[in-house]
């Protein structure tokens, strides 16, 4: 599987996105969870919950905290796009942690632009810059976490298309009930779902 991560810069049009290419797989399906803040059973519970419906990437948008929290997915084999969040625990150990090629963990820093199975993804920890990044109409998915509330919905873009914005909620139960989100790229349909614990 080939990628290149993004060359971070702070002006949009200088986002270089990673690709993941995926042969054959237009309708890739993915697990998207956020604020794992170190609970790794629930973690692991909705990744392999997942994967076992035929999830074949997950999106972690923030708050992962420790990275040996990713101990407990990374046995599960699927890659996993990662940024980091407003609690962002050992970020040097994570950059290295991410550059064993073992892990199939793709770390991008505080946000991410990404292409998987033909979609324009973007990955953000905080609710008001996905909202602004749905509004530009330059993806057709933008997740975010933070709020600790799951969230999946349609916003008109300034393009007079819609953009869908989810927000997983927290997958570590965090102050609200555990939730990930599990979706189709392909027909962009998206559920929330519980974790089971």
């Amino acid at each position: 599987m080939a990628h290149a991560k993004k060359r971070l810069c702070r002006h949009r049009k200088y986002l270089v996105p990673a690709r993941v290419q995926c042969p054959g797989r237009w309708n890739l399906k993915i697990c998207i969870v956020s604020d794992s803040h170190d609970h790794r059973e629930p973690l692991a519970a909705a990744v392999a919950e997942a994967k076992a419906l035929g999830a074949q990437a997950v999106l972690h948008c923030g708050d992962l905290v420790a990275p040996s929290t990713l101990h407990a997915i990374i046995r599960l084999g699927l890659p996993i796009h990662l940024i980091h969040g407003n609690n962002t625990g050992d970020l040097f150990h994570l950059n290295r942690f991410a550059q064993e090629p073992a892990n199939r963990v793709h770390y991008y820093g505080q946000d991410a632009s990404l292409a998987l199975a033909q979609r324009r993804i973007f990955l953000v920890h905080y609710p008001h810059y996905a909202k602004a990044l749905a509004l530009t109409g330059d993806y057709d998915l933008v997740c975010n976490g933070h709020e600790h509330r799951a969230i999946v919905e349609r916003v008109r873009n300034v393009k007079g298309k819609d953009t869908l914005r989810i927000d997983p909620g927290t997958v570590g139960g965090v102050s609200a009930p555990a939730t990930y989100v599990f979706g189709d790229l392909q027909t962009l349909e998206f559920a929330i779902r519980p974790v089971p614990l």
